[in-house]
């Protein structure tokens, strides 16, 4: 072999080898197995939906209204059940109420006597057709913690709209049996409020508006025998509050998202 064609040799292999050196440094720099994988997104991360300004409540006489929750709207620790604020309710505006609680049930958690909303709200009667749907509560998912509770808020109440196209709908948030307000009520609270003003829907808390305070807590709360529901009278005062809150929703004009000019009776 000549010395050109050796030298020739030489070149051509240090090119290959150099190409080699490059594919390997290429793909170590993609692959790096032992670098940490880029976390995913959680789920719910990012922004917070945008609010839509809820329509004033427009309400026919003697409407019929769904109230739909857990223990407060079964009438728990009143003298009778049907003592309830939701039943009480009715009288205060003359209006027709479907009862549908479900002691120690809420978005994730199952309840005592049923399931979780989801699968309460998949069993209602389609032929119903409510003017109105209070949708209640509910602290009982307060120990699930916060995972999944978005998603499950969200896929109740896409069931509830197929169900009732036409109804109006208030969400009523958790009233707090305890005080001070737990942390666990007061982030479903505040999710509550979130996800229903995305939908443009009104949005009635307890929490914000002080219903129950350290003043008038053993007035509307049983701590012994009803176990922290509300008495016969709280829950006549429940009933007081929601229908004052409701009176306002179907006059107040509205200024900003889930806002209005005046707020609910304190």
């Amino acid at each position: 072999m000549t010395p050109t064609a050796t030298r020739r040799r030489v070149r051509v292999s240090g090119l290959v080898v150099a190409l080699l050196l490059a594919i390997a440094a290429l793909a170590v720099g993609v692959l790096r197995p032992w670098a940490p994988l880029p976390a995913a997104a959680p789920v719910g991360a990012g922004e917070e939906p945008a609010a839509i300004a809820p329509a004033p409540l427009l309400l026919p006489e003697n409407p019929r209204i769904l109230v739909f929750g857990d223990s407060w709207t079964y009438g728990a620790a009143a003298t009778e059940p049907t003592l309830g604020y939701a039943y009480v309710l009715a009288e205060l505006l003359g209006a027709e109420t479907v009862v549908n609680g479900v002691r120690g049930s809420g978005y994730l958690k199952p309840g005592l006597d049923g399931p979780a909303f989801g699968e309460r709200i998949a069993a209602l009667d389609p032929a119903l057709n409510p003017d109105l749907v209070i949708i209640q509560g509910s602290i009982n998912d307060r120990a699930q913690g916060a995972a999944g509770y978005r998603e499950a808020v969200t896929a109740a109440w896409d069931a509830l709209t197929a169900l009732y196209p036409q109804a109006q709908v208030v969400v009523l948030g958790p009233a707090p049996h305890e005080l001070p307000v737990g942390a666990g009520t007061a982030r479903i609270d505040a999710d509550l409020g979130t996800l229903a003003a995305a939908r443009g829907w009104w949005y009635i808390s307890p929490v914000a508006e002080n219903w129950i305070t350290e003043r008038n807590y053993l007035d509307v709360i049983d701590v012994d025998l009803g176990r922290k529901h509300p008495s016969t009278d709280g829950h006549r005062y429940l009933a007081e509050k929601v229908a004052a809150a409701l009176s306002e929703l179907t006059s107040a004009p509205v200024t900003e998202a889930g806002e209005s000019e005046t707020t609910p009776e304190q």
